[in-house]
């Protein structure tokens, strides 16, 4: 049974094509990965299968009866508070409640025995429904799912006081409360730490519905999905498996077009040759060859009737190394005996951290236990109340901010990165191309970039530093898969010491074999990767 199909669709906004001949059939019970690099149209192709926008062109449907849910946008609930905002998918519940409650108040006083019958039986008639719509289950539904997504401190607080990350949470609340058929879900763990994430994966694969899941978080795409929908240039191909058997099977894919694409280059190439040369001869010939002429003439019509292949790319990458102008001594960083809080706010608690040179060290944990605060301890924007912080010998440290404000001002992307490489605009221009700033985008103003833009600024910045150490906090927020993987590389071919701020898993595991882990101001080592230290957790 098919719950949505696409049939040859197409969608494009004022003459700009998104996509085009896309046709897709989504199964009941799919779980589809939806990756591609940013602007292939993923979110739009969300919103097409939503049914909150229609196609240009092409013919879409769904299963008669089918909910569905979209999680990409924050409504406004203004004047409610987040219990409120949680208790909206069961309105219909909270109505048979108050009409409970009403006959309850009537049947407390005298009636007589017509209308004492009357109500018993509206009584039992709505008992009934209510217990068949889950009336007895949904406070506790509730209740699970914000302790889950970590919503219960914000339970009391109205709409407006919550930031943007603290409404997509409650968003995605409700989304899971409602449990329709479809759920459509848009890089949903954006602003979950790594807690809520294990919650969400759990739920997900509880969830007996229809998934399709838009996300660059490559271990929550190896958790939770399927088959994986890849739209590459205006195409979207499937593929069967999780994430890491999408990646070997979109290489043979590649190799396999390249291949095509070759041999039909190579082909219209000797077609063209022989082209000319049968036009050639024809000429020299006294009198010139008809026959030669036709056979020419009908070669053409052959070559215009080939259909080109479109060559594969690999995409636009970031080109990024870091280096170090000078090695730093053994010991980088070291933290002893720390207690530090924002007044009442305990943030640390005899707090030890070392980092040693060529390490490479995550720092996790639950989100808002202070751990960037960390970092402005060991640059020496904070001093702990008690306790040591040394910064080591020939350190010489880069920091790449979770949210760069100093990249929110009025200077120009070209005039932000010439602060820090001493060329000239031909040159600057170049490189930052190599960032993905091409034309007239190096003359953007750097309060109007979006976060991954903002980020791949920085780190640029940051490639002409030299830096020996690197401070990197949440460096692939907002960054696309690929560009992830760049940075991956550059961490991985860097000489000089990397202690980061993620929650990023896949990205944790791979290149990070020290790990601290923060919460309620205890700061623990664990000589292994998170997956590691979250097992020695569990089994505390």
């Amino acid at each position: 049974m098919i719950d949505f199909y696409g049939k040859n669709i197409a969608q494009n906004y004022a003459g700009n094509q998104i996509f085009e001949h896309v046709s897709i059939q989504l199964h009941v019970g799919a779980r589809i990965g939806l990756v591609g690099r940013n602007g292939e149209g993923k979110s739009t192709l969300a919103k097409l299968i939503a049914g909150i926008e229609k196609p240009s062109t092409g013919e879409v449907g769904w299963r008669k009866g089918l909910t569905k849910a979209l999680l990409n946008q924050t409504p406004h609930y203004e004047g409610l508070s987040v219990k409120d905002v949680l208790e909206l998918p069961f309105s219909s519940l909270k109505e048979i409640e108050k009409k409970l409650k009403g006959i309850e108040v009537k049947l407390s006083k005298p009636q007589n025995q017509q209308v004492l019958s009357q109500l018993l039986n509206d009584y039992a008639e709505l008992q009934e429904r209510y217990s068949i719509s889950g009336g007895y289950d949904y406070h506790s539904t509730i209740r699970k799912v914000s302790t889950g997504l970590g919503l219960q401190p914000l339970l009391g607080q109205q709409w407006e006081q919550l930031s943007g990350g603290e409404r997509s949470k409650v968003e995605l609340a409700c989304m899971i409360a409602k449990r329709p058929d479809l759920i459509i879900l848009d890089e949903p763990t954006n602003h979950l730490d790594l807690l809520a994430v294990d919650w969400l994966i759990q739920w997900l694969n509880q969830y007996d519905g229809s998934l399709v899941l838009i996300s660059h978080d490559r271990f929550f795409l190896d958790q939770v999905i399927t088959k994986i929908w890849e739209m590459d240039q205006g195409v979207v191909y499937e593929y069967n498996g999780n994430y890491t058997s999408f990646i070997q099977q979109r290489e043979e894919r590649l190799l396999t077009a390249f291949q095509h694409y070759e041999d039909q280059q190579k082909k219209i190439k000797k077609m063209k040759e022989t082209i000319k040369r049968l036009k050639e001869w024809a000429n020299r010939a006294n009198p010139p060859n008809a026959g030669m002429h036709r056979q020419a003439k009908s070669m053409e019509k052959a070559l215009n009737r080939i259909q080109l292949l479109q060559k594969p790319v690999y995409g636009k990458k970031v080109d990024l190394s870091f280096t170090e102008s000078h090695r730093s001594g053994e010991e980088v960083f070291q933290i002893k005996d720390v207690f530090f809080a924002y007044h009442t706010n305990v943030i640390l608690k005899e707090a030890h951290f070392l980092a040693r040179h060529q390490e490479r060290i995550a720092i996790t944990g639950p989100n808002g236990e202070g751990k960037s605060t960390i970092f402005e301890l060991l640059l020496g924007k904070y001093s702990p109340q008690k306790g040591n912080v040394k910064m080591g010998a020939s350190v010489s440290a880069g920091y790449l901010s979770q949210h760069i404000p100093e990249l929110m001002n009025e200077k120009t992307v070209l005039e932000a990165y010439r602060e820090y490489a001493t060329i000239d605009i031909g040159a600057a221009r170049s490189k930052l191309a190599q960032f993905l700033f091409y034309g007239m985008d190096v003359y953007k103003r750097t309060k109007d970039l979006s976060g991954g833009e903002r980020m791949r600024l920085r780190l640029a910045q940051l490639m002409e530093e030299s830096h020996n150490v690197l401070l990197l906090d949440e460096p692939t927020n907002h960054l696309d898969i690929e560009s992830r993987e760049v940075l991956e590389e550059a961490i991985d071919y860097y000489d000089g010491t990397v202690i980061t701020i993620s929650h990023d898993r896949y990205f944790l595991n791979k290149y990070f074999p020290i790990t601290y882990w923060l919460q309620e101001g205890v700061l623990t080592r664990y000589e292994g990767s998170i997956s590691y230290a979250q097992d020695v957790i569990a089994r505390q």
